[in-house]
C-alpha cells in the first residue's frame, strides 16, 4: 500500500470517506474500498461497529447496529483488509473499549498488518493517550487523529496539532455526524482554523453532504471528511460498487 503524502500548506481538496465495515452486506466493506481507490479517493475511513457510538448521528448508527446483525467482527474486519491492494490512506475509526475488549497490542499488531496508518477514538482523551498509550500505539506505527470543534481553544488546538498526527479532525458544529446544517454557519471557526497556520493538514467532517459543502470546506482546509451521506447512498442499493462511484463522482 502506498502512503499518502498530505502536506498542510499545499494539499487541498483531499477526500475522506467514512464506511461502516460490515455495511450493508457482512462482505460489502473490500467491494467498497475497491470502488473508492478506483476513483481516486484519497483516505478511507473504516468504521469498528459498536453498540453505544456517542459521537456518531442516527445514519451511522443504524448502519453500525445493521453490521452487528449481520455478524460483523472485529477480526473479520481485519480478514477482509488483508491484502487488499490500495493506493489511498486507511483510517480506522472507533472506540476505544473494542480496543481494550479486543486486546490492545493484539490490535495494534493487527492495524499495522493491514495497513491502517491512524486511528479516530472518539472516547480515549487527549491527555490519557499521551500519558498511558501514545508509546503503545507509536510503536506500531499508528498516529492518533484528534477531534477538534468551535468550542476547542487554540492552546488545545495547538497542543494536538504539536503531536503530528496524520491530519486534525475538525468536527464542523457542536453535534453528531449527519445533521441538517449547513457549513456557512460555521465560517468564522474555519477561517479561525485557517488563521492558525497549523503545521498538521486540516480536515473538516460531521454534515457534509453535497459538492458544494466539499469545495466549501476545501477553501479553507486541506479536505473533507464524509460519513452519513455516503452510508446513507448504500441504502437499498443493488450495487455498491456502482452505488459507490456514482456518489464519489456527485461529489467530485
Amino acid at each position: 500500500m502506498k502512503s499518502l503524502t498530505i502536506n498542510a500548506q499545499t494539499t487541498k481538496g483531499l477526500l475522506n470517506i467514512y464506511v461502516t465495515a460490515g455495511y450493508p452486506e457482512i462482505d460489502s466493506l473490500p467491494k467498497i474500498l475497491k470502488t473508492l481507490d478506483a476513483e481516486r479517493v484519497e483516505m478511507a475511513e473504516v468504521g469498528f461497529p459498536y453498540s453505544d457510538p456517542l459521537a456518531d448521528g442516527s445514519v451511522i448508527q443504524k448502519s453500525s447496529a445493521k453490521a452487528l446483525e449481520n455478524g460483523i467482527t472485529v477480526d473479520l474486519i481485519f480478514d477482509q483488509l488483508q491484502g487488499l491492494d490500495l493506493s489511498m490512506d486507511l483510517v480506522g475509526m472507533g472506540y476505544f473499549n473494542t480496543i481494550l475488549s479486543y486486546g490492545l497490542e493484539d490490535f495494534c499488531k493487527r492495524c499495522a498488518a493491514v495497513g491502517i496508518k491512524a486511528l479516530i477514538l472518539p472516547d480515549l482523551p487527549f491527555d490519557i493517550y499521551i500519558g498511558e498509550y501514545k508509546a503503545i500505539f507509536e510503536a506500531y506505527g499508528l498516529s492518533m487523529i484528534f477531534m477538534v470543534c468551535p468550542q476547542t481553544s487554540d492552546v488545545r488546538i495547538r497542543q494536538m496539532d504539536e503531536q503530528g498526527g496524520l491530519f486534525l479532525y475538525a468536527v464542523s458544529s457542536a453535534s453528531t455526524t449527519g445533521q441538517n446544517k449547513s457549513m456557512e454557519q460555521s465560517k468564522a471557526y474555519f477561517e479561525r482554523l485557517r488563521s492558525m497556520d497549523l503545521q498538521s493538514p486540516v480536515m473538516i467532517g460531521f454534515n457534509i453532504k453535497s459538492s458544494e459543502d466539499f469545495s466549501f470546506v476545501s477553501s479553507y482546509v486541506q479536505g473533507g471528511i464524509i460519513g452519513s451521506a455516503f452510508i446513507n447512498s448504500l441504502k437499498d442499493t443493488e450495487d455498491i460498487a456502482i452505488a459507490s462511484q456514482q456518489f464519489i463522482r456527485s461529489i467530485r
